[in-house]
Parts: C-alpha cells; sequence; structure tokens
C-alpha cells in the first residue's frame, strides 16, 4: 500500500503536472520537445494480458494540444526487484497509446533507493532502458525566497527531499515567507506538514504564523499550532502547582489568538496565581 510519503510527492505532480518538465529542464539540464502545455493522463496501462498495470502518475507535455513527450512518474521508496519487468511495460503500452516519445521519471526520497534505481534495465538485444532518477541530491535547496514565491510546488518538494537536512529551516523558512493565502497554498502546505518530521512541521508552524498571511491560512494546520501553544499553556501553569480550573482550560483550548497565548505565557513567567496570568 502506498505509503503518506508517497501519496504526497504525487499529489503535487498532480496539482501541477508543468512541475515534471521544470526538474527535467532545470535540475537534469534535460533538453525537451518544444511544448505549450501539461497534461495528466490516464494511469492504466494495461497490456493484451489480463495483468493490470498502473503508474503512479502521467505527465504528458503537448504542442498545440497534440502529444510530443509522456512521462511516466514513479515514487520509489524502496528498492523493488520487480519494478525492472513492469517499468518496460509501462512506457511500451503509453508510447503505442498516445504514439510519442516517452520517460520515465523516477523520484526517490532517499539515496538508497535512487542507487537501486539507477540500473539500466536491459529488456531486449539493443533495447536498454535508462531510468530517470531524481534523488534528494538531485533537488535544488530552494532557500531563497523569491524562488519560493516563483516556483512553490518546487519548493515543496524540496523541502520534503531536504527533510533531514542542514539547510532544512532555511527552506522551510523562504516558503513560510512568501506563501500567499490562496487554497492552492493550503493545499501545498498541507500536504508538506504530512511529509515533515514532527519538529520540523512545529518549526513551519511557528514560521507560518509570524506572517502577516496567517490568519488566512487552512484550519488543518492552524489547529495543530494552537493546540500545541495552549498544551504548553497548561502544562506550564500545572508545573508550577496552580489549580488548572475547567474553566480556565476551557479559556485556554479555545483561544486563536497567537498573541494572546504569548502574552498569557509571559505572565506565568512571575505570575503567583492563576488570577495574574489570565488578568484583563
Amino acid at each position: 500500500m502506498p505509503s503518506n510519503l508517497h501519496e504526497i510527492i504525487i499529489e503535487l505532480v498532480r496539482r501541477r503536472p508543468e512541475l515534471i518538465a521544470e526538474l527535467l529542464t532545470s535540475v537534469l539540464g534535460m533538453s525537451l520537445p518544444e511544448h505549450d502545455g501539461a497534461r495528466l493522463d490516464s494511469t492504466d496501462l494495461p497490456d493484451i494480458e489480463p495483468t493490470e498495470y498502473r503508474a503512479d502518475a502521467v505527465v504528458t507535455l503537448t504542442a498545440a494540444t497534440k502529444p510530443v513527450l509522456s512521462v511516466v512518474v514513479e515514487v520509489q521508496l524502496q528498492p523493488d526487484k520487480d519494478k525492472i519487468w513492469s517499468w518496460p511495460v509501462y512506457l511500451t503500452t503509453l508510447r503505442a497509446r498516445l504514439r510519442c516519445l516517452v520517460l520515465l521519471v523516477v523520484v526517490c526520497p532517499n539515496q538508497r533507493a535512487a542507487t537501486s534505481c539507477r540500473h539500466p534495465i536491459t529488456v531486449a538485444p539493443g533495447f536498454v532502458l535508462t531510468p530517470v532518477v531524481l534523488s534528494p541530491n538531485d533537488v535544488p535547496m530552494v532557500t531563497d525566497p523569491d524562488v519560493a514565491a516563483a516556483h512553490p510546488a518546487l519548493a515543496v518538494l524540496s523541502a520534503i527531499a531536504h527533510r533531514h537536512s542542514t539547510e532544512r529551516d532555511a527552506i522551510l523558512k523562504a516558503l513560510a515567507d512568501t506563501a500567499p493565502p490562496t487554497e492552492t497554498t493550503q493545499k501545498y502546505i498541507d500536504m508538506l506538514l504530512g511529509a515533515l518530521p514532527r519538529v520540523a512541521g512545529q518549526y513551519f508552524l511557528r514560521m507560518l504564523m509570524m506572517t502577516d498571511n496567517a490568519p488566512y491560512f487552512s484550519d488543518q494546520f492552524r489547529k495543530p499550532y494552537f493546540e500545541g501553544k495552549a498544551d504548553s499553556l497548561l502544562g506550564l501553569i500545572a508545573a508550577k502547582h496552580l489549580e488548572v480550573s475547567a474553566e480556565v482550560r476551557a479559556k485556554v483550548t479555545s483561544c486563536t489568538d497567537a498573541a494572546q497565548l504569548d502574552r498569557w505565557m509571559q505572565r506565568l513567567l512571575t505570575a503567583t496565581t492563576v488570577q495574574e496570568i489570565f488578568a484583563p
């Protein structure tokens, strides 16, 4: 069954098919056919036998609606010896269906999988399939806010690819500083939070909530931010052996004003009673 990380990367491609062309040209330096569009195609790739083959995603570049290059996108989290048999089927079936050039791109969030997937696949004498592999080392570190603003999908992929890197926080800050309050951005951020380690996710939330756009972000990631601050405040009150009544707990947990929560936290440092913390 596909993992959460697997689905998040594929969803990035589904939401912005042009991302594949951007990665192939700007990251891998490949020359692509002239095209003026990018679309998603069916991922069902059956052959004449009753076996079902299905790719993770298929992105087709078009010129005046005519297919000029179709790309099978696969996300591989670990080595899989069975792929050497199914991947050639994907390409030959897609080539026959669309009658254009085809390419296999494998996105690997770790180096072990990338090394395994780079091995050429001999299909027949003179027919060797060499997957184009994107490993974390191939994805640029998008720490420039201007680049993040111009290419948000690439910036999200960068944050996922380098989620264990020392540059991770710089990438997340660039994203947070340039995230506009739009539905598309909300979806990107929700996906990113699903892929990040917990500590990184909490850092990203803090960066987001410090921006002017914070009130516009979706409840899906605003909620855990406020819940975390509320839990911290209640825990510190209890640590000072102050009584936390049901009324106080409800007051704190229902608060969605970050500045107010910070004020209560500041008062807590010198307060000797609960009343001092929550005084008007």
